[in-house]
């Protein structure tokens, strides 16, 4: 499987609180595990944190452990 990949759009706003990723240190995140959908971007990892959080997209997941 491969990805292309763009360059978003210089007017391109953050997935989380809708400010322009190049006015900060942007990041791209895309989910590759369901058909590599359209990328989503975030203006820094703080955007990132708070849309992981507030999505619960850790829940369940690999993110959660015991030794038993």
């Amino acid at each position: 499987m491969s990805t292309t990949v763009e360059t978003p759009a210089p007017d391109q706003t953050c997935a989380y609180c809708g400010s322009r990723v190049f006015d900060h240190d942007p990041i791209c995140v895309r989910d590759c595990t369901a058909d590599c959908g359209s990328p989503e971007y975030f203006c820094n990892y703080a955007c990132l944190s708070a849309y992981i959080d507030e999505n619960e997209l850790t829940f369940g997941d690999a993110c959660e452990w015991s030794p038993d």
